[in-house]
């Protein structure tokens, strides 16, 4: 039995379209308020959803008979202080489940991680899977949720578990919609004159289901890699992404002192009026930094050409337009 959780997100979603496209039958894990996306309803013939609780061991437990391979997708994201403890206790915690049952029915896990999870190289050099991130320096909590996440995956690995590892950049595709990641391109629709100075990578959601497929089928065991098409400035994603929208590109900087200004304003207004803020540090810091990632290791392993960025940006702005 394959079981996916967190299978209504954005990556679980469009794993779970694949694998019941091929005709695969599924057991698909979601929170109780989160609604089955819409291009899986024709798929209710072979796929079985549960609602769970998967801080809830015994909850999780119910749904794992007879299991013999599990994406693990799901997670709690967010990048407000105020959520940070309890998101990396509730990543960490399901992780610690997942992983646990997977040992018990002798099942193989590929566990999505993150880039957030991977350290930072040297100037000048690509990020690559080998390097472990510095918990010595101060983190986002998603970061710190993802890589304790992933460290639970590797001590089940190391008392026998069967699991390879994937640790994607931003994710992005045609079905993103305007929440999450989505939300840059609605901002950028509505016409965006700024760009910030750091630099990121993309990968379409499609192409990381094809990687987690294909590694879930291959014999390779306790390996990491990481999942990107394509590193990009933001100056220059903001040009493709606006000229997708017709609209001018941006052309004024926005230099790191004053994403400093900006994020400790933002937080005096949040606490004054109990709003969101528009920005907070961790955003600030990692929209002013420049990540480029190596993804020869998963091109290497199997037989995968990512999707071109320009084609992603299309299909999600026509979308979009629509």
């Amino acid at each position: 039995m394959i079981i996916i959780t967190g299978a209504a997100g954005f990556l679980g979603s469009e794993l779970a379209l694949q694998l019941a496209t091929k005709g695969q039958e599924l057991c698909c894990l979601k929170r109780d308020f989160n609604e089955v996306p819409a291009f899986l309803i024709p798929f209710n013939d072979t796929i079985t959803w549960f609602d769970v609780d998967m801080v809830d061991h015994s909850a999780l437990e119910a749904t794992f008979k007879g299991a013999t391979q599990v994406y693990h997708c799901a997670a709690l994201v967010s990048f407000r202080e105020k959520h940070r403890a309890a998101m990396i206790s509730n990543n960490v915690q399901v992780t610690i489940n997942v992983v646990a049952l997977c040992k018990q029915m002798g099942a193989r896990l590929v566990h999505v991680s993150s880039v957030a999870a991977i350290g930072l190289a040297k100037q000048g050099e690509l990020i690559t899977e080998d390097l472990q991130l510095d918990l010595n320096k101060p983190h986002d909590g998603y970061a710190i949720s993802k890589f304790k996440s992933e460290a639970e995956v590797w001590k089940g690995i190391d008392d026998g578990l069967d699991a390879v590892v994937v640790n994607p950049s931003v994710m992005i595709g045609k079905s993103i919609g305007k929440k999450g990641s989505g939300e840059i391109f609605e901002t950028m629709r509505k016409g965006m004159p700024f760009y910030t100075l750091g630099s990121v990578g993309f990968v379409d959601v499609e192409d990381v289901a094809k990687c987690m497929i294909l590694l879930m089928h291959s014999t390779i065991s306790a390996q990491r890699f990481i999942l990107n098409a394509d590193n990009i400035d933001y100056k220059d994603f903001g040009a493709r992404v606006s000229r997708a929208f017709n609209k001018p590109a941006p052309k004024i900087p926005v230099m790191p002192w004053l994403l400093e200004l900006a994020w400790r304003g933002a937080s005096i207004w949040s606490f004054a009026t109990g709003k969101a803020p528009a920005i907070d540090k961790a955003t600030a810091k990692n929209i002013s930094t420049h990540y480029r990632y190596d993804n020869s290791k998963i091109r290497r392993t199997v037989a995968v050409d990512f999707k071109p960025l320009s084609q992603t940006i299309t299909e999600i702005c026509e979308n979009l337009k629509a």
